[in-house]
């Protein structure tokens, strides 16, 4: 049996999200359960997912989110896969990103042919995290 990209992800009907550049295939790509979608930011969510193409994208939207992750929640960021759509982005590029906005990967996966998604969470207090692509701000 297949799981669809939205249980891989952990989605779970009714949380409070925010889609921020999501295209329309990506989004029926993942199958999402019933979601408490937003409009705009607001409060604390505990999903959201970001879409990019560069890293100029990532600094001007990451950090903005960030300030929107519930405690527990996860922000997953999505970019188009081995250089399409005139990507400057890659993993190591995505993780080395997001941990110097203070906030740890776990779970990458392939949501279509064109674009990967990447979880980050808050780290854990006490956990020591060693990634040779990115390094926690002291």
């Amino acid at each position: 049996m297949n799981r669809s990209v939205s249980t891989k992800m952990g989605m779970k009907e009714g949380v409070r999200t925010l889609l921020v550049h999501a295209p329309k295939e990506a989004i029926a790509d993942m199958d999402l359960p019933p979601l408490d979608i937003a409009t705009r930011r607001g409060g604390q969510f505990e999903y959201i997912h970001l879409f990019i193409k560069t890293k100029q994208e990532f600094t001007e939207q990451f950090p903005k989110l960030k300030e929107h992750l519930a405690p527990t929640g996860k922000l997953w960021v999505s970019w188009p896969k081995n250089g399409q759509l005139n990507t400057d982005l890659s993993l190591t590029t995505i993780i080395h990103l997001g941990y110097d906005y203070d906030l740890v990967e776990s779970t990458c996966l392939s949501i279509n042919s064109t674009w990967s998604a990447l979880k980050f969470t808050h780290p854990k207090r006490g956990k020591t995290y060693h990634n040779k692509y990115g390094k926690l701000p002291e």
